[in-house]
Protein backbone atom coordinates (compact mmCIF):
# COMPACT_ATOMS: atom_id res chain seq x y z
CA UNK A 1 0.00 0.00 0.00
CA UNK A 2 1.36 3.39 -0.86
CA UNK A 3 -0.06 5.51 2.30
CA UNK A 4 -1.01 4.62 5.85
CA UNK A 5 -4.68 5.80 4.78
CA UNK A 6 -5.21 3.84 1.70
CA UNK A 7 -4.36 0.90 4.54
CA UNK A 8 -6.80 1.96 6.63
CA UNK A 9 -9.35 2.36 3.73
CA UNK A 10 -8.87 -1.22 2.81
CA UNK A 11 -9.01 -2.44 6.55
CA UNK A 12 -12.17 -0.28 6.61
CA UNK A 13 -13.76 -1.89 3.26
CA UNK A 14 -12.97 -5.27 4.56
CA UNK A 15 -14.73 -5.20 8.30
CA UNK A 16 -17.93 -3.79 6.82
CA UNK A 17 -17.65 -6.60 4.09
CA UNK A 18 -17.60 -9.39 6.89
CA UNK A 19 -19.82 -7.29 9.14
CA UNK A 20 -22.33 -7.75 6.09
CA UNK A 21 -21.77 -11.60 5.66
CA UNK A 22 -18.75 -11.39 3.42
CA UNK A 23 -16.46 -14.20 3.92
CA UNK A 24 -12.91 -14.41 3.50
CA UNK A 25 -11.18 -17.19 1.79
CA UNK A 26 -7.51 -16.15 1.96
CA UNK A 27 -5.63 -13.16 3.24
CA UNK A 28 -7.27 -10.70 5.44
CA UNK A 29 -4.62 -8.85 7.29
CA UNK A 30 -1.48 -7.44 7.65
CA UNK A 31 1.56 -9.79 6.89
CA UNK A 32 3.45 -10.46 10.93
CA UNK A 33 7.19 -10.84 10.94
CA UNK A 34 7.87 -8.23 8.35
CA UNK A 35 11.44 -6.76 9.02
CA UNK A 36 10.72 -3.64 6.39
CA UNK A 37 8.81 -0.31 6.82
CA UNK A 38 5.76 0.50 4.94
CA UNK A 39 2.51 -0.59 4.39
CA UNK A 40 1.50 -3.85 3.74
CA UNK A 41 -1.85 -5.74 3.61
CA UNK A 42 -2.28 -9.69 2.29
CA UNK A 43 -3.94 -10.06 -1.08
CA UNK A 44 -7.33 -10.74 -0.28
CA UNK A 45 -10.44 -12.94 -2.00
CA UNK A 46 -13.57 -13.12 0.09
CA UNK A 47 -16.95 -14.36 -1.28
CA UNK A 48 -20.72 -13.98 -0.59
CA UNK A 49 -20.06 -10.17 -0.50
CA UNK A 50 -23.01 -7.67 -0.32
CA UNK A 51 -23.57 -5.20 -3.50
CA UNK A 52 -24.32 -2.66 -0.62
CA UNK A 53 -21.03 -2.94 1.02
CA UNK A 54 -18.23 0.27 0.21
CA UNK A 55 -15.94 -2.36 -1.75
CA UNK A 56 -18.95 -2.98 -3.72
CA UNK A 57 -19.27 0.06 -5.10
CA UNK A 58 -16.10 2.28 -4.04
CA UNK A 59 -12.59 2.53 -5.87
CA UNK A 60 -10.34 0.23 -3.16
CA UNK A 61 -6.75 0.81 -4.75
CA UNK A 62 -5.57 -1.96 -2.02
CA UNK A 63 -5.39 -6.11 -2.62
CA UNK A 64 -9.23 -6.80 -2.29
CA UNK A 65 -11.02 -9.04 -4.32
CA UNK A 66 -14.42 -9.83 -4.26
CA UNK A 67 -16.03 -12.60 -5.95
CA UNK A 68 -19.93 -12.05 -7.03
CA UNK A 69 -21.90 -14.78 -8.15
CA UNK A 70 -24.26 -13.83 -11.27
CA UNK A 71 -26.94 -15.55 -13.27
CA UNK A 72 -26.98 -13.85 -16.77
CA UNK A 73 -24.40 -11.08 -18.75
CA UNK A 74 -27.70 -8.09 -18.26
CA UNK A 75 -27.45 -8.87 -14.54
CA UNK A 76 -23.64 -8.85 -13.74
CA UNK A 77 -23.76 -5.36 -16.25
CA UNK A 78 -26.57 -3.97 -14.24
CA UNK A 79 -24.52 -4.36 -10.80
CA UNK A 80 -21.50 -3.37 -12.20
CA UNK A 81 -22.64 -0.19 -13.55
CA UNK A 82 -25.06 0.45 -10.62
CA UNK A 83 -21.74 2.59 -9.43
CA UNK A 84 -20.48 5.84 -9.68
CA UNK A 85 -16.85 5.35 -10.30
CA UNK A 86 -15.46 3.34 -13.30
CA UNK A 87 -12.11 3.27 -13.98
CA UNK A 88 -11.74 0.02 -14.99
CA UNK A 89 -13.21 -3.56 -15.12
CA UNK A 90 -11.72 -6.91 -15.87
CA UNK A 91 -13.89 -10.10 -16.56
CA UNK A 92 -12.97 -13.27 -18.41
CA UNK A 93 -14.67 -14.82 -21.02
CA UNK A 94 -14.10 -17.77 -24.34
CA UNK A 95 -17.10 -16.34 -25.83
CA UNK A 96 -15.85 -13.84 -28.43
CA UNK A 97 -19.29 -12.61 -28.93
CA UNK A 98 -19.55 -12.38 -24.71
CA UNK A 99 -16.04 -10.35 -24.63
CA UNK A 100 -17.32 -7.49 -26.81
CA UNK A 101 -21.35 -7.70 -25.60
CA UNK A 102 -19.81 -7.02 -21.59
CA UNK A 103 -16.39 -4.88 -22.98
CA UNK A 104 -19.03 -2.49 -24.84
CA UNK A 105 -21.75 -3.01 -21.89
CA UNK A 106 -19.49 -2.09 -18.55
CA UNK A 107 -19.56 1.40 -17.76
CA UNK A 108 -15.40 1.68 -17.28
CA UNK A 109 -13.02 3.52 -19.24
CA UNK A 110 -10.55 0.41 -19.28
CA UNK A 111 -11.36 -3.23 -19.96
CA UNK A 112 -8.87 -6.32 -19.47
CA UNK A 113 -10.33 -8.67 -21.33
CA UNK A 114 -8.40 -12.71 -20.10
CA UNK A 115 -6.00 -10.49 -18.05
CA UNK A 116 -5.14 -8.46 -15.58
CA UNK A 117 -3.09 -6.08 -16.71
CA UNK A 118 -4.11 -2.85 -18.45
CA UNK A 119 -1.06 -0.63 -18.33
CA UNK A 120 1.26 0.22 -21.13
CA UNK A 121 2.98 3.50 -22.19
CA UNK A 122 0.49 3.21 -25.71
CA UNK A 123 -2.54 2.67 -23.96
CA UNK A 124 -4.78 5.54 -23.29
CA UNK A 125 -5.40 5.46 -18.87
CA UNK A 126 -8.30 6.88 -17.42
CA UNK A 127 -11.66 6.26 -16.73
CA UNK A 128 -15.45 7.53 -16.69
CA UNK A 129 -18.32 8.36 -14.23
CA UNK A 130 -16.33 9.53 -10.89
CA UNK A 131 -13.16 8.47 -11.74
CA UNK A 132 -12.32 11.26 -13.95
CA UNK A 133 -12.17 12.74 -17.49
CA UNK A 134 -9.97 12.04 -20.50
CA UNK A 135 -6.70 9.87 -20.51
CA UNK A 136 -3.25 10.18 -19.48
CA UNK A 137 -0.50 8.35 -21.82
CA UNK A 138 -1.08 6.98 -25.55
CA UNK A 139 -1.46 10.06 -27.77
CA UNK A 140 -4.67 10.38 -26.04
CA UNK A 141 -2.81 11.95 -23.15
CA UNK A 142 -1.90 15.31 -25.29
CA UNK A 143 -5.36 16.53 -25.74
CA UNK A 144 -6.22 17.67 -22.31
CA UNK A 145 -3.31 20.27 -22.90
CA UNK A 146 -4.38 21.43 -26.09
CA UNK A 147 -6.98 23.61 -27.50
CA UNK A 148 -7.79 22.75 -30.72
CA UNK A 149 -9.16 25.79 -33.16
CA UNK A 150 -11.54 25.22 -36.04
CA UNK A 151 -10.82 27.71 -39.50
CA UNK A 152 -12.83 27.84 -42.16
CA UNK A 153 -11.81 30.28 -45.24
CA UNK A 154 -14.22 30.92 -48.12
CA UNK A 155 -13.00 32.99 -50.71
Amino acid sequence: MITERGMFKVEDQLKRAIDAGARVVIGGRRPEGLNVDGYYFEPTVLVDVSDDVPMSCEETFGPLCPIYKFGTEEEVLRRANNVSVGLAGYFFSRDIGRIFRVAEGIEVGMVGVNTGILGSEVAPFGGVKESGIGREGSRYGIDEYLNIKYMNIAF
